[in-house]
């Protein structure tokens, strides 16, 4: 599962030819979450301040994680995406 972004702890990762809903998934420490592109959590659990970190940096790269998901779902090499600062 490849790594898209990494910041204050957070891994974002997306798999390749993961079933919908468009999504990635959110690992800190021991905790991991699957985010939907609309926000959603969709299984996980989180500590509060991280999945509210999540949320923010999903709402400002919503764009570049559609256009991955879409990379992935044709079993392409995905982007980075920036971190959140």
């Amino acid at each position: 599962m490849p790594e898209i972004a990494r910041f204050l702890g957070i891994v974002i990762l997306m798999y390749w030819k993961d079933h919908n809903p468009p999504h990635f998934h959110a690992r800190y420490a021991d905790y991991e979450i699957a985010v939907a592109l609309d926000g959603a959590i969709l299984d996980g659990k989180f500590p509060p301040r991280a999945k509210r970190l999540v949320i923010e940096w999903l709402d400002l790269h919503r764009e570049e994680l559609l256009a991955n998901w879409l990379r992935a779902s044709r079993g392409e090499a995905l982007q980075m995406i920036e971190s959140l600062e």
